[in-house]
């Protein structure tokens, strides 16, 4: 079921061929809309730009990205020289919002066809505005309780990520390498460590680095000068250190119900964390039931890689969501 946040557009969003289970009309603050939708479940939300408050302030969409799922929204943007300037798009698409479009055609088109980072990666302006060579605009990075956290990439410091599973062998250590490689094609500086592990042995990469939670902070000084650092976390007390984290579940029925009999709260410890279906095959509806009996909201849906294969779309899909500059090329309704 979708939601429609409408008020010039009223009019041409009331044409929309599809079930809706909430429609509001009218101009509203961000933090009104963060209320009412954070904690509400919807396939897909068509957010009549107009309908936010000041939304010429970008600030005022920013707050929106960190708090629903950009993923789930498309934007009707208002037929405006303002807004269809490339600094404004890039700026959407630097928040991880993808999916945008001036009618309603193009809302039909993107409800059934979603765009990923690939698709309008030709309108992201890596180093705009600031003059000094780097992005003054990037993706905010949400701490465990919400509040922001400056890209430390932008402020002179390294990036830490922390990967880690929530179910058995959901895919950490893999995908930990594989975002370093990824990363380095775009020119990044990075380093990948695992903690309390040696499985980076089975991977012959001299580059990778293998630790324990109590060396981690020492293997991180060593590093301080590299843009990303990526933790293959197997210790608790390990994501203190990071940036961010991301906790990856594989949604099999199996693993599932493996982790729940482990810690039935395990979601309800989780809220406001970064969760990623790992190895995963489902789509929008599957991921909508998904978040509803889970009470928990999806970051980003991973499907299964193979490490011999290029990945590199879907790679720039999560590392663009996560506020790390990627690059690729495509359209844009």
């Amino acid at each position: 079921m979708n939601v429609i946040i409408s008020n010039e557009r009223q009019g041409e969003l009331a044409n929309l061929d599809i079930e809706v289970i909430k429609s509001i009309n009218g101009v509203y603050e961000s933090e009104e809309l963060i209320q009412m939708f954070s904690n509400f479940f919807f396939g897909r939300m068509i957010l009549d730009l107009t309908a936010l408050k000041n939304y010429r302030d970008i600030r005022n969409l920013q707050k929106l990205s960190m708090s629903l799922d950009v993923e789930k929204i498309i934007v009707l943007l208002p037929d405006t020289p303002e807004c269809l300037a490339p600094q404004f798009l890039s700026r959407l698409i630097s928040m991880g919002i993808y999916n945008f479009t001036t009618n309603l055609d193009g809302v039909n088109y993107l409800l059934q066809n979603p765009n990923t980072y690939r698709d309008v990666a030709h309108l992201h302006q890596i180093d705009e505005g600031s003059g000094t060579g780097s992005a003054p605009v990037v993706a905010p990075v949400g701490g465990g309780d919400g509040t922001t956290v400056i890209n430390n990439i932008v402020n002179g410091g390294s990036y830490i990520l922390g990967i880690k599973n929530l179910t058995d062998h959901a895919g950490a250590t893999m995908l930990t390498y594989m975002l370093k490689q990824e990363l380095i094609k775009i020119g990044k500086s990075v380093v990948a460590i695992e903690v309390d592990k040696r499985d980076f042995m089975y991977i012959n990469d001299k580059e990778l680095v293998s630790t324990t939670k109590d060396a981690l902070a020492s293997e991180l000084l060593k590093y301080r000068n590299a843009s990303v650092v990526l933790v293959d976390l197997n210790s608790e007390g390990a994501t203190s250190v990071c940036s961010d984290v991301i906790y990856l579940v594989e949604p099999s029925t199996i693993k599932l119900n493996k982790m729940m009999r482990r810690d039935r709260k395990v979601f309800e410890k989780l809220k406001g964390k970064k969760i990623v279906l790992a190895k995963s095959l489902l789509n929008m509806q599957d991921i909508t039931e998904f978040e509803y009996e889970a009470k928990t909201k999806v970051f980003f849906n991973l499907p299964p890689m193979d490490e011999r294969q290029n990945n590199s779309t879907v790679l720039q899909d999560l590392l663009n969501r996560l506020g790390i500059s990627t690059y690729g090329g495509g359209g844009m309704m």
